[in-house]
This record gives C-alpha cells, sequence and structure tokens, in this order.
C-alpha cells in the first residue's frame, strides 16, 4: 500500500507541474489575439450576412448567406461589426457606390442592417410613376421577363398577404410562387430582375433630388419593400440615406438553407439549396 500511495503522489506532483508550467496568460493572449483578427476581418475586409426577408426576390431568398465587403466604399462609423464608433461623418478613403450595386444599410436612428440595390445617386433626380423609375426625367428601361416559378418552402411561403393568388402546384403537388419578373436597365447598361405585381403604394413616388453624399435605395421585390420611397413611420428608408451609412456591398451567395432543417444533423444536407452557392450579385450588361 505504501508504494502504491507514494506512486499516486508522484502522479499527482506531475500533474500539478505540468498545470503550473502551462503559461495560461500566453494562451488567454493567444485568443484574444484570435477574436481580434476575426472581427478585424469581418469589420474591414468582408463578413457573412443573411438575408431574413423577401424585400430582395427574385435574386436573393431567404434563406441566402452571402459574403458583403466593406472596403469598396471606403470605411465609416458602421463599418465595424458591431457598429461601436460614435458617428463620424463621412468616410475614410470614401467612394460613392456605382448604380445597381447591391449594398448592406444601416438606416439613420437603427441597428439592424438591411440589403438594397443603388438607383440614384448624389445630383440624380427621382420619381416612380406607375412602378416605373424616372432618372433625370428619363423613364429606366424595362422588359417584361415572363413569370418565374419560385419554390415554395419552410423560409419561402407564398402567402396571401403579400402574393394573393400566386401559388401554384405542380403535377406532385410541389408549391410554387409564380411571380412576374421585369429587368430594368441602368443608365450604363447595369441590369438586375425585378418583381412588380401590380398596383402598391409605391408605384407612385414624388420626383426628389438626391442630396449630395447620400444615395436612393431600393428592393428589388418592388411591392413588397419598405425603401428610400417610405417614410421611417413606414419603416422604410425615409428618403435618400447618408452614405455614411452604407456598411458594404453584396458580392456573391456562399450557400443557400431552405429552412427545412432541424437539431438533427440528418436533416442538414437536404435543407442546402441546390445551384445557390457562388450566385454573383454584381448586375449584368443587359442583353437586349
Amino acid at each position: 500500500m505504501a508504494a502504491d500511495e507514494l506512486t499516486l503522489t508522484q502522479q499527482d506532483l506531475d500533474e500539478k507541474r505540468s498545470f503550473a508550467a502551462t503559461d495560461w496568460w500566453a494562451e488567454a493572449r493567444g485568443i484574444l489575439w484570435l477574436v481580434l483578427a476575426v472581427l478585424g476581418f469581418h469589420s474591414f475586409v468582408a463578413k457573412p450576412f443573411y438575408i431574413p426577408s423577401e424585400l430582395m426576390l427574385p435574386g436573393l431568398l431567404v434563406g441566402d448567406r452571402l459574403v458583403v465587403t466593406k472596403y469598396p466604399y471606403g470605411y465609416s462609423f458602421v463599418t465595424p461589426t458591431f457598429h461601436l464608433l460614435p458617428f463620424i461623418k463621412g468616410r475614410l478613403f470614401g467612394r460613392l457606390p456605382a448604380r445597381g450595386d447591391v449594398v448592406i444599410v444601416t438606416p439613420p436612428g437603427a441597428e439592424t442592417d438591411y440589403i438594397k440595390r443603388v438607383i440614384g445617386l448624389p445630383g440624380d433626380r427621382i420619381a416612380v410613376r406607375g412602378g416605373v423609375v424616372y432618372l433625370n426625367d428619363v423613364a429606366v428601361p424595362r422588359r417584361y421577363m415572363g413569370e418565374r416559378d419560385i419554390a415554395i418552402d419552410a423560409n419561402t411561403r407564398c402567402d396571401d398577404r403579400h402574393y394573393d393568388g400566386r401559388l401554384v402546384r405542380d403535377a406532385s403537388g410541389k408549391g410554387w410562387c409564380r411571380l412576374p419578373i421585369y429587368r430594368e436597365t441602368l443608365p450604363g447598361g447595369r441590369s438586375y430582375d425585378t418583381v412588380d405585381l401590380g398596383w402598391s403604394p409605391g408605384d407612385n413616388f414624388p420626383e426628389v433630388r438626391v442630396p449630395r453624399d447620400r444615395v436612393f435605395l431600393m428592393g428589388d421585390n418592388r411591392d413588397n419593400s419598405a425603401d428610400s420611397r417610405y417614410s421611417t413611420a413606414e419603416n422604410g428608408l425615409g428618403g435618400p440615406v447618408p452614405w455614411e451609412n452604407i456598411g458594404g456591398r453584396a458580392e456573391f451567395v456562399t450557400f443557400s438553407l431552405d429552412g427545412s432543417a432541424t437539431l438533427n444533423p440528418l436533416t442538414w444536407p437536404r435543407s442546402f439549396r441546390p445551384r445557390r452557392a457562388g450566385t454573383s450579385l454584381h448586375p449584368s450588361k443587359d442583353d437586349k
């Protein structure tokens, strides 16, 4: 027994020496530097972004995960991931977005990021008449592209309140949301698809001139997007948005989930939407 007790005592001493030999402060510093590096990358280079709503249909679906780059427009008080900086007017290394860019914006007074498309730049006169966007008294050309069926799943519902009469089913009983698509082409030839369901309050917007250092933003799902056409009381952006509030540019979809996954790992693979990964969010040149 004495030998066993001596052996156990020696083991305990060895463990204590091993614990004492570990430089826990160095370990903590390593973890801290790793956290700071990740936050720095997210704040100043690129970060992931999740699409929570249908305001950018048909190009973006609820459940899409994107890469948003921070550097294309320079840096402002909304650039850091947690928006902890005090308001600072202007941008460091600033550059205005281009018409057609898909951007992340934090509206004045808000803490939540939104995703919209840049339609008007400083000095532009912009109006909407009968659902048609007018830039500097010229109608933005748009073409009817027919109807497009968006698969219904746990993230895409096609509810009657927003899409009355748009739900269709195929021979297998699978549901689809059938949406009318219009392709807009901005000055310079950049084009993108929009959804126009018919009349909505945003179809007529009186002309405004975009002030200096502001941009006019709209969602692609035109009848279901509270954007620069709507007041803040209507959950909109309250007109053109200061460029300091632009947090970055959306680049591409990394992957997309249909919302069917549960805590059971076996459900994860089938929740991935095929062919969404790698979808570019940059407008294309119109292919008339």
